[in-house]
C-alpha cells in the first residue's frame, strides 16, 4: 500500500492528469477546497507534451460563433461551457503563468514559446501551491465495494470525484479507453471510438507516390459536398493527410464508411478565378513541355501537377478553359480511413444524452470531462480549448456538490 496515495480523503479527487483533469483541479482548489490528482502515467500532461511539438495551439481568435460551430453535432452541449471559458480566457489563463501568446496569419493562438513544457511547468508549480496533491503512476481500477475510488487496488474516499481519463487515441501517452467497460457498468452510454483528424486511403499510382510521398501542397481549398476548408495538405504513402483534410475529416469518415469511399474535391490555385487562370494559359507556349508551361503560367509545382494527372488522367487537357477547370477542382477519391492508433483524436466517448449535465446518472458524485466525452473538433485549438472549457465546468460541478453534501469526517 503507498501512503501518497490511499487512507486520504479529499474534497475532489481528479482522475487523469491531462488539460482538462488539471484544470478541474485548479478550479476546486482556488475555491479554498482539498484536491488530489490521480495520473496512471509516470508524467502529467503527456498528449498535452506531444501536442506541442508541433507549436501548441491552443485555441482560436475567430468569431465565437463560428468557433462553437466548429464542434458539429456537439456544438449545443458543448456552448455553455465554451461560453463559460471562452478563448479569450484560455488566453489570459496562459499569460498569467506567465507563457504570453500571439494570434498568427491563421487565426489559430500560440504561446510565444510555440512549445508546451514551460506552460505545463508553471502550471503544476501553481497547482502545488493551491496545495493540489500531484500523484503519478496512480491508476484508477473502478470503485471498491463501499464507492470510493480504488487507486492501485487501494481505496481512496472523497466527497466528489471528476474523471478526465482521455479518449482512444495515442494509447501509449495514456489515453487507451481501458475506462469503457466500468464507466458503462455505471450506466454511461459509450458512442464506440472512431478516428478524428486522421489521414485517409488514396490509390495513387506507384510512381506518384514513390516520387511525392511526404510533399506538401500548400494554400488549398478542400470541399466536400457543401464543406470548404482552406489550409494545407500533405501526400502520404498512403493517401492524404494534413490540417486542411483533417478540417472535413468527420464528413470525410462518415461518407467512407457509410459508402466506401469519398471525393474530396481540390482547388490548388483558391485565390485565382477561373478567369484569371484561363486567360494566363491562353498565354505563347511555344516549345514548353504542358508541365513547364504550368510551373511557369500558373506557379503549380512539380507536386501539384501529378497530383492533377492523379486526378484527371495521365493525360491532362490542354484546352485553357477546361485545364483552368481542372486546376480549381481536383477530384481526388478516398478510399479508406487511417485507424485509430494513427490519428491525432478520436470521435465517440459517453454520451451526453447518458449524463445529467456532466454527471453520470445515479452517480451524481462523479462528474466527467474532457475528451472521455462524446464529442470532435478539427485542430486549430478547438481540441485543448474545449478540454480546458469541460475542465473548468467540471470543477464547478463539483463544488456545486461539495455544497449540498456532509463532508467527510
Amino acid at each position: 500500500m503507498r501512503p501518497d496515495v490511499t487512507d486520504h480523503a479529499f474534497d475532489v479527487a481528479v482522475v487523469g492528469g491531462g488539460p482538462a483533469g488539471l484544470m478541474a483541479a485548479e478550479t476546486v482548489a482556488r475555491a479554498g477546497k482539498s484536491v488530489a490528482v490521480f495520473e496512471k502515467m509516470p508524467t502529467f500532461g503527456r498528449k498535452f507534451l506531444m501536442a506541442g511539438r508541433g507549436g501548441l495551439n491552443l485555441t482560436h481568435s475567430e468569431d465565437f460563433e463560428r468557433f462553437v460551430g466548429r464542434y458539429g453535432a456537439r456544438a449545443g452541449a458543448l456552448a455553455p461551457m465554451l461560453a463559460a471559458f471562452p478563448p479569450k480566457d484560455l488566453v489570459a489563463w496562459a499569460e498569467g503563468l506567465g507563457q504570453p501568446t500571439f494570434v498568427g496569419a491563421s487565426g489559430r493562438v500560440f504561446p510565444k514559446a510555440m512549445k508546451a513544457s514551460p506552460l505545463l511547468r508553471a502550471w503544476l508549480a501553481r497547482l502545488e501551491g493551491l496545495g493540489v496533491q500531484l500523484r503519478t503512476r496512480a491508476e484508477w481500477m473502478g470503485w471498491g465495494p463501499d464507492g470510493g475510488l480504488l487507486i492501485n487496488g487501494e481505496v481512496v474516499r472523497a466527497r466528489a470525484v471528476v474523471l478526465a481519463l482521455g479518449g482512444a487515441s495515442w494509447a501509449k501517452l495514456g489515453s487507451d479507453a481501458a475506462w469503457v467497460p466500468t464507466l458503462e457498468g455505471e450506466g454511461g452510454a459509450v458512442a464506440p471510438f472512431r478516428a478524428a483528424n486522421c489521414g485517409f486511403d488514396v490509390a495513387w499510382r506507384d510512381l506518384f507516390r514513390e516520387r511525392f510521398a511526404g510533399e506538401p501542397l500548400k494554400n488549398l481549398a478542400l470541399r466536400h459536398g457543401e464543406r470548404v476548408a482552406r489550409g494545407d495538405a500533405m501526400v502520404a504513402g498512403y493517401g492524404l493527410e494534413g490540417g486542411a483534410v483533417y478540417a472535413l475529416a468527420a464528413s470525410l469518415r462518415d461518407a467512407v464508411e457509410a459508402e466506401g469511399r469519398a471525393t474530396l474535391m481540390i482547388d490548388l490555385r483558391p485565390d485565382l478565378p477561373v478567369e484569371v487562370l484561363e486567360r494566363r494559359l491562353r498565354g505563347p507556349r511555344g516549345g514548353q513541355s504542358l508541365a513547364n508551361f504550368l510551373r511557369k503560367a500558373v506557379k503549380l509545382s512539380p507536386v501539384e501537377i501529378n497530383l492533377l494527372r492523379e486526378a484527371h488522367g495521365l493525360d491532362l487537357p490542354s484546352e485553357p478553359a477546361v485545364l483552368a477547370a481542372a486546376i480549381k477542382a481536383a477530384p481526388i477519391v478516398l478510399t479508406g480511413v487511417q485507424p485509430l492508433e494513427r490519428a491525432i483524436s478520436a470521435a465517440g466517448g459517453v454520451t451526453f444524452e447518458s449524463l445529467d449535465g456532466l454527471t453520470l446518472k445515479g452517480r451524481p458524485d462523479v462528474i466527467l470531462a474532457g475528451e472521455m466525452l462524446d464529442w470532435e473538433a478539427p485542430t486549430g485549438g478547438y481540441l485543448l480549448q474545449a478540454c480546458f472549457a469541460t475542465g473548468v465546468a467540471a470543477g464547478k460541478v463539483a463544488l456545486e456538490r461539495l455544497e449540498h453534501e456532509i463532508p467527510l469526517s
